[in-house]
């Protein structure tokens, strides 16, 4: 069961089916899909985010494989400005995006913090493992801020072609030990 978060900024909401439709409203932005994996079909057909929800992540959550939240922030809770997930698979345990005009204001670091938070003490979960593009600095400097460590690297298929990539890791001692 995926519960609801609140921080000091953001309500980070269970995914419904009814958020699909919000979902292929703002989420079809190549600043947004760019660093994503190549699965991820570009261009974003009509249609595509709802068939991620019904198909991909609403059975993940179903199975105890997956967590997933709309992110909202608390003094606007109807609009939907992004999306974490928590996943089950090997060196692939966390992923997320934010609306452009929401970034770097630290939204989605805050989010980070409560969905880690859920991971290692709700969950119980031993390690983290987080794969990003190289080339995302955002994101490589939110895995930095929380702790992570760079274990891997490579090469990966991303929506914008071959890129570098990099394994991000941080385990629920050292996680705990920062709180």
């Amino acid at each position: 069961m995926t519960p609801l978060i609140e921080t000091t900024r953001l309500i980070l909401k269970p995914l419904e089916r009814s958020d699909a439709g919000a979902i292929q409203a703002v989420f079809p932005r190549w600043e947004i899909v760019r660093y994503l994996t190549a699965a991820v079909p570009w261009p974003y057909p009509e249609g595509a985010a709802q068939h991620y929800v019904d198909n991909v992540a609403l059975p993940a959550i179903a199975q105890g494989q997956g967590w997933s939240w709309t992110l909202r922030r608390r003094e606007n809770p109807d609009e939907l400005i992004g999306l974490i997930e928590l996943r089950d698979v090997e060196n692939d345990n966390r992923g997320f995006w934010l609306v452009p005009e929401w970034q770097r204001n630290g939204f989605m670091t805050e989010a980070c913090q409560a969905v880690n938070d859920f991971w290692f003490k709700t969950l119980g979960r031993e390690v983290m493992r987080v794969p990003k593009a190289a080339i995302n600095e955002g994101s490589v400097m939110i895995s930095r801020h929380s702790g992570m460590r760079l274990i891997k690297t490579g090469k990966k298929e991303y929506v914008a072609g071959l890129l570098d990539y990099q394994l991000w890791e941080i385990t629920r001692e050292e996680w705990c030990q920062r709180q």
